[in-house]
């Protein structure tokens, strides 16, 4: 769970998704509510910052 500056929950989410050419990739998005796929912690390598203008968190990776 991530708490914005805006005092709003947010829950880390993944899924598998598979592409056109048949490739899989990891999705990871953010939702108000936890759902199917919702994860305890965070990805190894990623950190959550959070847009300036919105407060939405974002998932990128760490430098």
């Amino acid at each position: 769970m991530v708490l914005t500056s805006l005092s709003c929950r947010y829950f880390l989410h993944s899924r598998q998704q598979t592409l056109r050419g048949g490739q899989t990739v990891t999705l990871y998005y953010f939702a108000s509510e936890a759902g199917p796929g919702a994860m305890d912690a965070l990805p190894e390598g990623y950190q959550v910052t959070e847009n300036e203008r919105t407060g939405l968190p974002l998932l990128k990776k760490a430098k």
